[in-house]
């Protein structure tokens, strides 16, 4: 892709966010792949940017093998979190802020020291996170139908919408995450379960892998930061008067949103 097409598929996701979504960029432009995916995603950024929103953290997306299967895709991939996006304990969603909009549960990393690769270890991560917190992503599309590729979502900022951050702070040496599970439940009911081992093997995982994408892009993550590892289940449908609710073990407790019902 030339720089030009690039723009227009930035543009195109620009655009639906007004309330349309779009064919999948892979069938628009044929010739999409990784690279040019990720210069969509930048680009899209840079208009963010220059409307005032900022960067507050990040995302990892695709990480599980249950959400690698329910969208079609065979790895992981990254997006930006901004300011706008991240929401407090019980924040109610705005249902025109959304396509199709889902929810995933996930265990937020809040960095205390920069995190920057390539070669960032294991042992680098775990000391660059001050504590984690329970949190809920609102995943969404702009494009139709979740008809989605890896370099579809990639373009469109991995699939991001909004991240629902618990306030208990628990930290790494209090908590295995690997084995921390987690009840997901949608209107009161039991939509889905897992545990943070579904995330490439441990959460942390993610994050070094994620420190180690970005790094030779120039991209440091941190200190303060947020950055959200993957879904240790599948997603799951949140409709307008809905409420999702993930409660973790570890002593991580609860986090709840609710989407506004519609006037």
């Amino acid at each position: 892709m030339d720089d030009r097409t690039r723009a227009a598929a930035a543009q195109a996701l620009l655009d639906a966010y007004a309330g349309t979504p779009v064919p999948p960029l892979t069938e628009t432009y044929p010739g999409m792949g990784v690279e040019d995916a990720y210069a969509v995603q930048h680009l899209q950024l840079e208009h963010w940017r220059a409307a005032g929103r900022v960067v507050k953290g990040h995302k990892v997306g695709l990480t599980a093998r249950v959400m690698q299967r329910q969208l079609g895709v065979d790895q992981p991939d990254y997006g930006q979190l901004l300011d706008t996006m991240i929401l407090g304990d019980g924040a109610a969603l705005d249902p025109r802020a959304f396509l199709q909009p889902k929810a995933e549960p996930e265990i937020a990393f809040v960095l205390g020291r920069d995190l920057r690769g390539p070669g960032v270890t294991v042992v680098d991560a775990v000391r660059a996170v001050d504590h984690v917190l329970p949190a809920l992503e609102i995943i969404d599309s702009r494009i139709a139908d979740w008809r989605i590729g890896l370099a579809d979502t990639i373009a469109d900022n991995a699939s991001s919408g909004a991240v629902v951050l618990g306030t208990r702070p628990v930290r790494l040496a209090d908590l295995d995450l690997r084995l921390t599970g987690c009840v997901l439940t949608v209107d009161g009911e039991v939509a889905a379960t897992g545990a943070g081992g579904a995330v490439l093997g441990s959460p942390i995982n993610a994050l070094v892998w994620l420190a180690n994408t970005v790094g030779p892009r120039g991209v440091t993550l941190e200190a303060g930061q947020v950055v959200i590892p993957g879904s240790l289940t599948a997603a799951q449908p949140i409709r307008p008067g809905g409420v999702v609710a993930a409660t973790f073990g570890g002593g991580l407790g609860t986090v709840t949103t609710r989407m506004e019902a519609l006037a």
